[in-house]
């Protein structure tokens, strides 16, 4: 049989993109299998639109479950397929990493977040086991820190709460220990975003890095049909005249904060779309879903949707790639995950950044005071509960300020992300930094096959 290299997806506690299963294009790899975890489906990008994607998976192999290693043979289990030179493992399965190693095959970690943050959390580890820096304390602190991949100093009140935790401290740092028994990291950026970050990278903290971002999928034709009257509401509206609120599939807000957007969006005089909505039900438990409403004039102040109507539409559930590639969108109110980002530059769309959990407060400090490609509502708030504190209220004159900032004065940030759209298209071409860094992983790995006798 022929040579395989074999990525594994997981679930996990931050939302790694649910479409890094792209093929290796002109590589000499026969065959890319997957492990589906929990009821992820692995399902290609844009094949037009990264190098990664011009061969087909035609098959799906599981590994065992962790909970059944003991009970199976993994010469055995595997003894059918073609031979392994390879596994891609995301963050959350790296403890597979041993597995790889009993087989004598190396093991690779797909990155789904930014190269500076994956800087973070390998120094954040250090500060804690080299320093005896007791990160949890700093939950209420300002503290800054020097963290090589970001160019500027990071204060405390930027760190994710995963590590500002106690509970889940622990567990954060156990993934970045497993995360350095790789043999490289696969990071969904591109050079010309991060060099700084990846430059950092080299000074042997984490295994070798391969920027092979963007991994993106674009080609969501069926989101626009089902979404036509968005569409068709965005055709009427003039170029880059439209604020698009979008806040990920964990972003929702309580009832006075939406009045506060509200009023935000209302006194900012801008049109608007907004994706509004409402919180899952917590006797779902912690993995339910959150809803559209199916009045959203009941969360709103009284009166609103009459006095917006015409410059703003609410809807639900949103297709923001086709949103954000539209003329009419003039700027992006973003909770600033990783990919979001990397969309928002595809489109050379400038965002105002409101982060809400895991490493956003670091993308936004990011795209704010390194890149210029963004402008701040609110960097350092947080939608989650430390201890016994409160959800922060960010008030209508905050929001408005950002917005107003954004689409009246942010000549400068629209202008750098136009750039960066430029630059973040030529990185998957044929010569561009990411397509040859792909090559290069290719051929590390394919150098890396036992010779034959």
């Amino acid at each position: 049989g022929g040579a395989s290299v074999h990525p594994n997806v997981s679930n996990g506690p931050f939302r790694t993109y649910g479409r890094t299963g792209s093929a290796f294009g002109g590589s000499p790899f026969r065959t890319l299998h997957y492990r589906p975890h929990l009821e992820v489906k692995p399902r290609c990008t844009s094949r037009r639109l990264h190098p990664l994607s011009h061969c087909h998976s035609h098959r799906i192999h599981h590994l065992p479950q962790p909970e059944t290693q003991k009970d199976i043979s993994f010469s055995n289990h595997i003894s059918n397929f073609s031979r392994f030179i390879g596994f891609v493992f995301d963050l959350f399965l790296t403890p597979f990493i041993d597995v790889g190693n009993q087989l004598g095959v190396p093991s690779y970690v797909f990155y789904a977040s930014s190269a500076a943050f994956l800087g973070f959390q390998s120094q954040a580890l250090d500060l804690q086991d080299e320093q005896n820096v007791n990160i949890v304390e700093l939950k209420d602190s300002d503290t800054e820190f020097t963290i090589p991949s970001y160019i500027n100093p990071v204060s405390s009140k930027l760190f994710p709460t995963i590590l500002l935790n106690p509970e889940s401290n622990s567990m954060a740092t156990t993934l970045v220990r497993w995360l350095r028994k790789a043999k490289g990291i696969m990071i969904n950026t591109f050079w010309e975003l991060e060099s700084h970050a990846i430059s950092s990278l080299s000074n042997g903290s984490v295994p070798p890095v391969y920027p092979v971002g963007p991994i993106l999928d674009l080609e969501r034709k069926s989101e626009v049909h089902q979404n036509s009257d968005i569409m068709k509401w965005l055709d009427e509206q003039p170029p880059s005249s439209v604020v698009f609120l979008c806040f990920g599939t964990g972003g929702n807000f309580n009832e006075d904060q939406v009045k506060e957007i509200a009023s935000a969006l209302e006194q900012s005089g801008h049109r608007f779309l907004w994706s509004l909505r409402q919180p899952p039900d917590p006797f779902r438990g912690p993995m339910a879903s959150q809803t559209d409403y199916d009045d959203a004039s009941e969360i709103l102040p009284e009166g609103f949707l009459d006095r917006t109507h015409g410059i703003g539409k609410i809807i639900g559930w949103a297709p923001q790639v086709a949103i954000l590639g539209h003329p009419a969108i003039g700027g992006f109110v973003s909770h600033c995950g990783w990919n979001s980002i990397l969309e928002s530059i595809w489109f050379g769309v400038p965002i105002a950044t409101w982060p809400l959990y895991a490493e956003q407060q670091l993308n936004a400090f990011k795209l704010v005071t390194e890149l210029g490609i963004a402008v701040e509502i609110k960097m350092d708030y947080r939608i989650e509960v430390i201890g016994n504190g409160e959800v922060e209220i960010l008030r209508a004159e905050t929001i408005e300020k950002g917005i107003r900032c954004m689409m009246d004065k942010g000549r400068d940030a629209r202008k750098r992300v136009k750039e960066m759209s430029e630059k973040i298209r030529r990185a998957l071409m044929d010569g561009g930094s990411s397509h040859s860094t792909i090559r290069d992983f290719i051929n590390d790995v394919m150098g890396s096959m036992p010779k034959k006798n």
